[in-house]
Order: C-alpha cells, then structure tokens, then sequence
C-alpha cells in the first residue's frame, strides 16, 4: 500500500480511508446502473435505490475480509467510489458531478448468506468488518470525463469484471443531485456507484483485486489496485441472531448466474420441480466442490487404515481411474499412513513483479496453513520443481497444531531436519536449502491442483503409505474401500495358500474352484475379519 499523509476530507492522492480523520460521514451504495449487471439481475430500475453501509465497514488494501465460519456465498462487486468534496444540498443534476473532488476504486463486499436478515437495509450483508475496502489512491476530477472511465476487478490475476462508465443508467451528476434531495451531502461522504456483470462468489485463499483509471485522460490516472485477501473466519454466527440462509436463488444471483453457481437450467428445473422435486443429482454443486466433512467415519477410517493403498488404487483402476497416485514423493517418516481431505494449494513460476505483489506478507502458503482443519492433507502443486522449498519447519508446525494429517509437495522441503523434528507426516520430492522465493509464487488456496502428475481437488480423499499416495474422488470412496478391503482379505487367503506350497497357476488370480473355497472360507469365518 502507498504511503498515507494527513489530508483533509475531499483531498487526493493516497488516502488512508479507516483513519478516523478521514473515514466518510457517510457510505451510500447503489443497487444496479451498469446496462450488463441490469441485463443479468433481470431488473430494470426507473429511479437510483440505495442502502448504507456502515463507516467500520471500510478497509485498505492489502487487508483481509473473514468469510464466516458456516457460510458459503461472501460476493466482491468492484465498484466506482465518488468523493463528496464540498458539502451541497438540493443541487441539480448537472452541477452534481462538481461536487465530487475524487474518485477511487471500492469492493462493495456481501454476505448473501445473510441477505434475508434485514429486508433489504442489507445492515448483516453489507457491512461486516472489512466489506467496504477503498484505495489506494484518490484521483482527482478535475479534467475527467465522468462518462469515460473504466472498472476491473481481478480473481487469482484473472480479469472477471471489465466495464466503463460510457452508458450508465444513472449519472454520476444524478446520483449526487437525487441523494441531495433529502440529505446533506459532506465532504468527505462516498457514493458506490454500481458494479458490472462478472460480480461473483470469492472463496478463502482468493485475492480479489479493483482498479478504477481514465484511459483516455491525459496521464491516464488510476487508483492503483486495490487488494483484498479471503480467508476463511472461525467464528460462526451466534445463535441469539439471524442465521445464514441459502438457497438456490440466492446461489444464482451472488454467483451471477446459474451455470456459475453449478445449478441446472431454470427449464431444468421447473421440468424436475413439475416431477415433484428435485433428484439428487440436481442439488447444488459450487464450481470449488465442498468436502463432506461427515464422510470420514471412525469405522470407515478403520477400514481404510487396514487397507493397502496398492490395494485401494487396483480397485479405482477397476473403475477406469488409472490416473490417481501423487508420483515421485517420499514420505519423511516411512511406516506411518495418512488419510484426510485434500486442501489445496497451487505455487506459480517466480516472477520478481509479481512475487513483489504476491509473494510477501500474509500470502496464499501462510494463509492455506493457517485455515487447515482438523483431518486436512495440505497438497501443493510445485510443478514437480525440486530446486528450493516450499515447506520449512515453521508452517509445518502450524499446520500440525491446526490439526492437518500431513502434507504433500510435489516440490522440495527446507529444514528437513526441523520439519521431520515436528512430527508431521510429509510427502515431497526431495530436500532443497533455498528459501519459496527462488522458483515459486505462492498463488492460490483452495482450487483444482496438479500434484505429482494427478488432479487434486478440494475435498479429494488422500490416503498414503510406503507405496505412495492415491487421491480417490469422495463419491467413490465408500464402495472403493469396501472392495479394496474384500480384495485383501481374498489376497491374504491365496497368499496363505501358497505358503502351504500350491501353485499359483488357478490360485493367483483364483479360478472358480479357488472362488468357490475362498467363499467357503468367508462363510466358516463371518463376523470375524472386520478391521
């Protein structure tokens, strides 16, 4: 972040907004101007309509915003701030652009899980801790063209809102003279103008970024971008307030559409609806899949401790899955086995720029090992690049603490004394004493990765042994482990036959006659061989 000065209110330049010397009388948001977020909600405002967001609510860049534990649907809208900066009442619409000293870019943050609470005062939604960042830097109006400026918002570095001011529904000059009508607007108050289409569902480990510029404007001002981390909070909501609340409805709009929030068709639907309800193969599946934290059972766990992962990984190639198994890593402590959910982590090629950017402070490896839960596998994606690390004995001991079962780098470790001194389980491709920074940006939390030459998604089952490590998808998991188990008990028995001296031709793989002993043998010994 730029360097901050005292200013005064309606001043430009960096400002830092969450000093309380600067920090609005007021925050007012727009409902929809732009023609593409119009087109997409399906409504077609005659007049502005506005909420308010509170002044604790406002954030810098570079600082996080929670997602609450127990909710799914925290949605960035990068917008255009307006700075009020002369007080004005009553004013017309052509002299209301005057009265703006400034602009700067803003994510007019929401919580749709908690859209329901307040009937559209949007007081729970809008204005959590951190939902209003603005920043870095304030540009000034005079010689703008309020018509020619742009907007765009950046997900992970890829460009998801892009749009210009050229066709607004409401100008910025009407939305300072509607607002004046009522109240008095000070210097200093900021207006939200309005996001574009493209306005989606962020999850923790996301890095959301905002710039407002004019292109066409001598110098080509901008406000710099504007920053946000995601993380995922700790603290859901207490019971003695309203609770979050989705539905399908809701999932289309803070996602902006249907396909993007992983819904079918609305024909699709009203078809299943006319049926009688929807199956379960129509129940919303996000475009980031959601671990069954249930799904690991005591029993199944004790199913798949006693199971091989040779064995586990013979029945998914059963089941046309060739492709499973994180390759070319060892484990730090051989003769201990690891299971859990897949939480993913993704590093890019070092690029000094953009590690400048992304490689410091509280970065996507910090922030992946500081919302592990209990039962996660940490899997990073490091393109199978040995020649520094990616994992030191300080995030190791971090993730243990936050209770992961292990983690997996297809990448090196440092200090692999140190980390092997933690305890944790650790799979990698060797040891290497250079810092994250020789080869690596830490990029991203929470997305489909490549590790070890397979697909890791969040949620994946991993299971490890001295063989190695195999990723199951979790809708395969039940029935996988239960044949694998089978298969092993069958394995068990033949190898027991061939100790007695008979050969293996017809024994391994059994024949019929072979089958038909073995079931022979199942049935004297039924209730006896569970793990």
């Amino acid at each position: 972040m730029a360097e901050t000065t005292p200013a005064p209110r309606g001043a430009t330049g960096p400002v830092d907004f969450t000093d309380r010397a600067h920090r609005p009388g007021k925050v007012i948001a727009l409902h929809l101007n732009y023609p593409s977020r119009i087109a997409q909600r399906g409504r077609s405002p005659k007049f502005p309509g506005y909420f308010l967001k509170a002044g604790t609510s406002i954030a810098r860049t570079g600082d996080t915003i929670e997602r609450p534990a127990g909710t799914e649907l925290l949605a960035y809208e990068g917008e255009i701030a307006l700075i009020i900066g002369q007080a004005c009442r009553r004013v017309r619409p052509e002299e209301g652009w005057s009265k703006v000293s400034g602009i700067t870019a803003a994510n007019d943050w929401g919580l749709y899980d908690l859209r329901h609470a307040d009937k559209g005062s949007n007081v729970k939604n809008k204005s959590g801790d951190g939902y209003t960042p603005l920043g870095p830097d304030v540009i000034p109006t005079d010689g703008l063209d309020p018509a020619a400026l742009r907007l765009r918002t950046w997900v992970n570095g890829e460009l998801v809102q892009d749009d210009t001011t050229e066709a607004l529904a409401f100008s910025f000059g009407q939305l300072v003279a509607d607002l004046s009508q009522l109240m008095t607007l000070e210097e200093g108050d900021v207006i939200l103008t309005g996001t574009p289409a493209g306005s989606s569902v962020a999850q923790p480990g996301d890095v959301v970024e905002v710039e407002v510029d004019a292109p066409a404007a001598p110098g080509q001002p901008s406000s710099g971008r504007l920053v946000t981390h995601v993380v995922a909070g700790e603290h859901a909501m207490a019971p003695y307030g309203a609770q979050p609340q989705v539905d399908d409805t809701q999932r289309e709009e803070a996602w902006g559409s249907r396909e993007a929030a992983g819904l079918p068709p609305a024909e699709a639907q009203e078809a299943r609806d006319d049926r009688g309800g929807a199956e379960e193969s129509d129940h919303y599946v996000p475009s980031q899949p959601r671990p069954d934290r249930a799904l690991l059972t005591d029993e199944l766990k004790a199913t798949i401790n006693a199971t091989a992962v040779a064995t586990i990984t013979a029945q998914l190639r059963k089941r046309g899955i060739d492709n499973a198994t994180i390759d070319g890593v060892r484990p730090t402590h051989p003769g201990r086995r690891i299971l859990g959910y897949a939480k993913t982590l993704r590093y890019v090629p070092n690029r000094e720029d953009l590690f400048t950017a992304f490689g410091g402070g509280f970065n996507a490896q910090k922030r992946a090992m500081d919302t592990v839960q209990p039962d996660d596998v940490v899997v990073m994606e490091a393109r199978g690049e040995k020649g520094t690390g990616t994992l030191g004995d300080v995030l190791a001991l971090r993730a243990q603490v936050r209770g992961a079962s292990a983690v997996i780098t297809d990448g090196g470790v440092r200090d692999s004394a140190a980390v092997a001194e933690v305890g944790i389980q650790v799979y990698s491709s060797g040891v290497h004493p250079a810092v994250l920074g020789r080869r690596h940006i830490p990029w991203e939390v929470g997305g489909t990765v490549a590790c070890g030459g397979t697909t890791v998604q969040p949620g994946d089952i991993v299971i490890g042994d001295d063989d190695g490590v195999v990723v199951v998808p979790p809708q395969l998991l039940t029935e996988v482990i239960t044949d694998a188990w089978e298969q092993e008990q069958q394995d068990a028995w033949v190898y027991d036959r061939v100790a007695e001296g008979h050969p293996v031709d017809g024994l391994f793989p059994p024949n019929a006659e072979w089958k038909r002993r073995y079931q022979e043998h199942r049935q004297s010994r039924a209730g006896q061989d569970a793990p």
